[in-house]
């Protein structure tokens, strides 16, 4: 059995409303994976910020390397040998790739050494086969590339625990191969891992153990390559679940044709043209750069078109901006919720109403009660786990910040999401 590496025992937190950690633990082995996963507010990524310094727990004790510690802040945790890549990605915009990596490590002196820091991202994206051009502002580039650079950067601090939080949400197939292989490699060197993800497949391929969590409690820790996804599922939801993989398309001949793009451009899109039929999933694929997320941004008018039609059921329609594309009814959840999803310093119930919001003003009044009675009825439905509908989104878990956003485009009732 390998060196524990790390063990946490009765960790409690509380927040406003909430026991969002109730007698946790989680312990890690060095050269493990350990997957960590729960349903959306389970306290999963609250128990690695208590870890790493960011939140600071109510009750309990952490051992690194069998030495009780209590980070102030991460930075203090990142000293000690301990590096989170976020969910929630924490890069500035206006900085290159390279100083956003090596921020706060640029130089021994009181100058920034720019050749310096950029050949030692190069060196770094070349250990890790990430081809990004370290002299770029990170503002310019796509989430799954930023996704990459938290990723690369993490890796940087040559820590001796690195935290995985949904790493893989962004990344194509091709992507999360050299993710996993350079998380094989990390494991061959003694660094232990915690894998925070939803996707079951992928806990069973790179992970050693599972640990669920339940509603902000340990439910148990088992061993990946025995424990079966029916199990882990099962002990995350707290019964049993069934879910058959389509065999068809569900689409009969003959549905009718909602949407048809023709030959749509922009500078990031050449000539691209589909058709959506009613009552259809219709997937997107392709690799880092290849302009999925920019073709959804020009169908829902965020971004400038160069040519190109677009019809809504059978009529050509104009859509010069994401007001256009709301009154013609079509809804838009981006890859990047916080930049262009949701009001963070605003409440769940503003947020659900905001792409509905000329529904609830009369007479230049708001009419909060309605708000808060609409709002009410969709976290119900899809259970967005918050103490009230007044709670400000940016305190809710990410799944669960996800699903406020689902609940807007369900309130406003579009017919193409």
């Amino acid at each position: 059995m390998s060196e524990v590496l790390l063990k946490m025992e009765g960790i409690e937190k509380f927040f406003p409303g909430v026991h969002a950690l109730k007698d946790c633990q989680f312990d890690l082995r060095k050269g493990e994976v350990h997957a960590l996963v729960g349903e959306n507010g389970a306290g999963k990524s609250t128990l690695m910020k208590v870890l790493t310094g960011i939140k600071r727990a109510d009750a309990g004790t952490i051992h690194l390397e069998g030495k009780a510690v209590r980070f102030k802040s991460p930075r203090y945790a990142q000293l000690a040998g301990i590096s989170m890549v976020h969910q929630e990605l924490n890069l500035m915009s206006h900085l290159t790739v390279a100083q956003n990596i090596f921020i706060g490590r640029e130089s021994d002196s009181i100058f920034t050494n720019e050749k310096s820091i950029n050949e030692r991202t190069l060196a770094l994206f070349e250990r890790l086969n990430i081809k990004l051009n370290p002299e770029e502002k990170v503002g310019n580039l796509s989430v799954s590339h930023q996704q990459m650079i938290e990723i690369a950067k993490a890796i940087s601090f040559d820590a001796k625990v690195i935290i995985f939080d949904e790493p893989t949400a962004t990344l194509t197939d091709v992507e999360i191969d050299e993710l996993f292989k350079i998380m094989n490699e990390l494991k061959a060197t003694g660094v232990g891992m915690v894998y925070i993800s939803h996707r079951m497949d992928e806990i069973k391929r790179i992970s050693d153990r599972v640990t669920v969590l339940r509603d902000g409690e340990y439910i148990g820790t088992k061993d990946a390559q025995t424990v079966t996804i029916d199990e882990i599922i099962h002990m995350m939801v707290g019964r049993v679940t069934y879910e058959e993989h389509k065999k068809q398309s569900e689409i009969s001949k003959g549905t009718p044709v909602v949407m048809r793009v023709e030959n749509f451009s922009s500078k990031d899109v050449n000539d691209v043209s589909f058709e959506l039929y009613k009552g259809e999933i219709l997937g997107f694929a392709g690799l880092m750069g290849a302009g999925r997320t920019e073709l959804a941004r020009l169908i829902f008018g965020a971004d400038k078109k160069t040519k190109g039609k677009i019809y809504l059921h059978g009529e050509q329609v104009h859509i010069k901006s994401p007001f256009d594309a709301v009154h013609q009814g079509i809804g838009y959840l981006s890859e990047d919720r916080k930049r262009y999803g949701l009001a963070l310093g605003m409440s769940v119930a503003n947020n659900i109403v905001m792409p509905s919001m000329d529904e609830y003003v009369k007479g230049g009044l708001i009419r909060e009660k309605m708000i808060r009675a609409a709002a009410k009825e969709y976290i119900d439905q899809i259970n967005i786990k918050t103490p009230s509908d007044t709670q400000l989104v940016k305190n809710l878990s990410g799944g669960n910040q996800q699903k406020v956003i689902i609940a807007q485009w369900l309130l406003r009732d579009c017919n193409i999401l």
